[in-house]
């Protein structure tokens, strides 16, 4: 048996201004900074074999004030874009609430949720989870069946990504799955990596 813990990184700067993110590498805000300092009191007693995060900054910040915390900063950490937020596109930098007023809140909407619609020039979350996943095969899943317990710290749709493959959940399931700032995620698998138990932390 392993563990699995996943994180989305503490709230973001443009999170904190209703702005889609997406590729742009925004830091912590003072909030998501505290969300990052609790997220690590949370995992004290937890240990790790081995980290993953994205390549953007507020992902590693977080992971990094947790590991701090927690005393392990010298376990192995891998970074890769595979676990980046989604692109958003030609909506990164914009104010959500902007967005509504002029496209209409069900636009908006399903630009952030659905399964299989992307943004003008963006991703939809299929097309995140189809780099995520691969990337979940190759890396991660070796870690977990060799027994190791790990922690990632991503992003809200990266982790959905994940969260949908790993739950067996439908495109249609996903949809309604909100990934909170700050708030670690603890899956206990079986050699097969079957669930056996979930939580939030």
């Amino acid at each position: 048996m392993s563990y699995l813990v996943i994180l989305r990184h503490g709230q973001s700067q443009w999170n904190l201004e209703n702005r889609f993110t997406g590729w742009v590498d925004i830091d912590l805000s003072e909030q998501g900074i505290r969300e990052a300092q609790d997220a690590g009191e949370k995992l004290k007693g937890y240990k790790f074999d081995k980290a993953y995060t994205s390549d953007l900054i507020r992902a590693q910040r977080t992971l990094s004030i947790i590991l701090d915390i927690i005393g392990q900063t010298d376990i192995p950490i891998e970074k890769d874009k595979a676990l980046n937020e989604r692109m958003y596109g030609d909506l990164q930098g914009l104010n959500k609430d902007e967005l509504r007023e002029k496209f209409g809140a069900e636009q908006v909407q399903i630009w952030r949720r659905s399964y299989d619609v992307a943004p003008p020039n963006g991703e939809s979350l299929k097309d995140t989870a189809a780099r995520v996943i691969p990337y979940w095969e190759s890396k991660i899943v070796p870690d977990l069946k060799a027994g190791k317990n790990i922690l990632v710290s991503a992003h809200g749709n990266s982790l959905r990504a994940l969260v949908m493959y790993l739950e067996k959940l439908s495109g249609q399931e996903i949809v309604s799955i909100e990934i909170p700032t700050g708030s670690p995620k603890y899956y206990l698998l079986d050699k097969d990596l079957n669930i056996l138990d979930k939580k939030y932390l």
